[in-house]
């Protein structure tokens, strides 16, 4: 082994012991190749599964070819940062109606800044070591096949749920990748997936958006219906929704890889604000203002202000009929925006209540 090889062995594993004193559970390195990853897409884009995510077809080839998005890259470091916090509660939330789901990801500080600003560290830590060298950084904030690419670097399989799941850590977890143009040794891909006959995933999906096995119609999700989806939601999937204001996490809820999960040590993924256990009726009645304030720093900007009350009145169309439910819901009868009159107008009527013309 030459001397150079050397150097790139012994700097791809430093750089994975750095990932990992940053608070990274795994590191690996993958090539650029993405395989049938490629077809994947191309056959998931052209049934219309993406829905209103035009951004999924908007970068030709960049997406699945690194080396197009940022010249010169030679390999990408995939990173995973598990997110679970220690006491969930999920199955719990769920089978209260009269309280808000929300997605377990999305409680504590928003992931794209916590893990991005690691990655930055991790490259300057590798700068260090060696000068300057070209990369880039990216967290699910560009064209980039991430779970591909974390499959490659062995991180795991993509599942029939579409996520990618570990032996070890089930996959509440968040993926990064920094893009190097080092030319340093990959690691194995995940060479063998692990569902087996299990469709434990697909059969709880409550909208049914699985249409089989790793092919997922976002049109019928609800963590795109309730946040990249701008639109009316469609009356026939509101009753199927519940209690879920923001994301879904009931096909993650049922893996059974699930039960190797840990506990995350990462303070900023902590639950913010009580919203772990808050009724939908008090959200509801929070203004701008205070939607801003207690979601500062949170993914659940990502939906807004007008499309949190448009979840909020359907998770209160669905909740049992109660004083607190019902006028919490005329409170907005008059609501300034026409998509939240028409949910709260959607969820009057279903407690039998006269709306208001």
């Amino acid at each position: 082994m030459s001397a150079v090889a050397l150097d790139l062995e012994e700097l791809a594993s430093s750089i994975k012991t750095w990932g990992r004193e940053l608070g990274f559970q795994q590191v690996g390195i993958s090539g650029l190749a993405l395989g049938e990853h490629e077809q994947h897409l191309q056959r998931w884009l052209e049934a219309g599964h993406h829905g209103e995510m035009d951004y999924m077809q908007a970068h030709g080839s960049k997406r699945w070819r690194p080396d197009e998005l940022v010249p010169g890259t030679l390999r990408v470091v995939s990173v995973r940062m598990d997110y679970l916090p220690g006491d969930t509660g999920m199955a719990e939330r769920l089978a209260q109606p009269d309280k808000a789901y929300i997605s377990r990801y999305a409680l504590g500080r928003d992931y794209h800044k916590v893990v991005r600003k690691r990655l930055q560290q991790l490259a300057e830590r590798i700068q260090t070591s060696i000068g300057p060298f070209g990369y880039r950084a990216f967290v699910d904030s560009a064209p980039v096949l991430e779970k591909a690419i974390a499959e490659q670097a062995g991180l795991g399989w993509i599942g029939k749920n579409t996520l990618v799941l570990n032996r070890k850590a089930g996959s509440y977890f968040f993926l990064g990748e920094l893009f190097i143009d080092l030319p340093l040794p990959v690691d194995p891909p995940q060479a063998s997936e692990h569902c087996g006959k299990c469709r434990a995933c697909l059969d709880i999906c409550p909208t049914n958006a699985f249409v089989g096995p790793y092919q997922l119609d976002a049109r019928r999700c609800i963590s795109y219906l309730t946040i990249e989806y701008k639109g009316s939601i469609p009356e026939a999937l509101r009753p199927l929704i519940g209690n879920r204001v923001f994301g879904c996490d009931d096909c993650q809820l049922v893996c059974p890889w699930n039960r190797f999960a840990r506990p995350t040590g990462e303070a900023d993924f902590s639950p913010r604000h009580g919203l772990d256990n808050a009724e939908l009726a008090a959200l509801f009645r929070w203004d701008e203002q205070q939607f801003l304030s207690q979601t500062e720093g949170s993914p659940l900007r990502r939906a807004g202000y007008e499309r949190w009350l448009r979840n909020l009145a359907v998770g209160l169309g669905n909740a049992p009929t109660t004083i607190a439910v019902v006028e919490a819901l005329r409170a907005r009868q008059a609501d300034p925006s026409p998509l939240v009159r028409e949910h709260v107008a959607w969820a009057l009527a279903r407690h039998g209540e006269p709306v208001a013309s």
